[in-house]
């Protein structure tokens, strides 16, 4: 049978995940104790790279967490390093907190600090890997939002350069400490809706080629230093949203520069790493990957589609008529679909247990943050860690190349090359051509 969470319900059950559920109390308790990898007085220092709307979400999640002091921000873009100057200090000012907090035009001061233990990096996807990179040689631990790179090339380079440095990165992918999307893979891992078959996963379309006009570039706003390794595009004010402080305004929309293929991956990626990412932790395919990908229009394929080696087909395809970006995974036995709001199965045994709710917008997710944090101080790797962040990226990366080729791809994911591209077409996909003086 079919059985829908009641509104109250599900709210309950989806705003904790069961990570942060476990996590939290004994965090609260470890920051009294443990040292762990921050400065002699335990306290875990914080820098932000990138000061845009889903940093703003993610610092209301980091300040707030014991033994985390936020001290440094940066951004090209001279009235959001203000706003964000305006609301440490104002938080620190009502915590009675004296915390110096500076800002700067240009990441790598940032980086340079000594006293810094960790940065967030919520920037656009050009500038990732350059920027996590750095930190990582810099010795720092890196929480870097999805999806990790914009080439699969720099993943790999990224990965490499967590693990030889030795420090932690972990991956804003909420989902993964969100308890419904814990329970679904749970229930799909155990068996509970049989052997796999295939996989729903919708996400949206693939990027396009920037179109939108020119406008003159705000004189507190370095558009060379915005653009850095991306090629040249010229500045439209939906590509970096504007704001005021008096009065202030935040920004009214995500920055646009998702949308397109010179400098993001479309929805592909912008919810592929969210969805695709948890079909691939169903599937258990974490530290793997589909054999072949054929993009939605070629000769009779309605939709991306993407072939394991098991023979599991995961489709870029609605599971419902609202379109609900989300995953379904089809059992033998039974199925199950969930999103974010939702979640939906064949039989009410499936259903998730009820959790208590927690406040606060989506993407700051407490608990995810928190693991992140506990991470550092006990040097273990997060929920999600680099190379997971890595494998869910070229996932969507693949699709892209897919779409970019009109034609079939096949990969083999275990040696993380292209297979039977005699033109090397594919291969020239790879990775890409990064802007004068930027070289990884």
């Amino acid at each position: 049978m079919s059985n829908q969470l009641t509104r109250r319900k599900f709210i309950k059950t989806a705003a904790v995940g069961a990570v942060g559920v476990a996590v939290f109390p004994q965090f609260l308790a470890s920051c009294k104790q443990n040292k762990g990898t921050g400065a002699d007085d335990g306290i875990i220092r914080l820098g932000f790279i990138g000061l845009g709307q889903q940093a703003m979400y993610l610092l209301n999640g980091f300040i707030g967490i014991p033994g985390v002091q936020v001290v440094a921000g940066s951004d090209v873009y001279g009235i959001k390093r203000e706003r964000f100057l305006r609301r440490v200090n104002k938080h620190y000012t009502e915590n009675q907190s004296e915390v110096a907090v500076e800002v700067y035009e240009n990441y790598k001061e940032l980086i340079a600090r000594e006293d810094i233990d960790a940065v967030v990096i919520a920037t656009p996807d050009h500038w990732h890997a350059f920027m996590a990179i750095e930190a990582c040689n810099a010795k720092k631990n890196v929480y870097l939002e999805k999806p990790l790179t914009f080439t699969i090339k720099e993943g790999q380079m990224l990965t490499k350069a967590v693990r030889d440095n030795g420090v932690i990165l972990g991956v804003g992918s909420q989902q993964r400490s969100d308890a419904n999307f814990q329970h679904a893979v749970k229930m799909v891992q155990e068996g509970k809706i049989g052997k796999i078959e295939k996989v729903n996963a919708y996400v949206g379309a693939p990027p396009t080629p920037y179109d939108l006009p020119e406008e003159p570039v705000p004189a507190d706003l370095n558009w060379p230093l915005w653009l850095g390794p991306s090629e040249y595009v010229h500045y439209n004010s939906q590509l970096n949203p504007p704001i005021s402080l008096d009065p202030e305004q935040n920004e009214q929309f995500w920055g646009a520069w998702r949308w397109y293929k010179e400098l993001g991956g479309g929805f592909t990626t912008d919810w592929g790493a969210h969805m695709f990412d948890i079909a691939q932790w169903g599937l258990g395919m974490d530290g793997s990957g589909p054999v072949e990908i054929i993009p939605a229009g070629y000769e009779d394929t309605k939709y991306l589609t993407y072939k394991y080696a098991n023979g599991v087909v995961m489709t870029e395809e609605p599971f419902d008529e609202k379109q609900t970006k989300g995953v379904k995974f089809w059992g033998d036995k039974g199925w199950i679909e969930v999103s974010r709001g939702h979640f939906k199965a064949s039989d009410e045994s499936l259903l998730p247990p009820v959790a208590e709710n927690t406040e606060g917008a989506y993407e700051t997710k407490i608990p995810h943050l928190v693991n992140f944090i506990e991470s550092v101080k006990t040097n273990t790797d997060p929920v999600v860690p680099v190379e997971i962040g890595h494998r869910s990226c070229t996932v969507c990366t693949l699709g892209n190349i897919a779409y970019d080729l009109g034609r079939p791809v096949k990969w083999d994911p275990a040696a993380e090359k292209f297979v039977d591209d005699p033109e090397a077409d594919a291969n020239r996909l790879f990775n890409k051509t990064y802007n004068e003086g930027y070289i990884l």
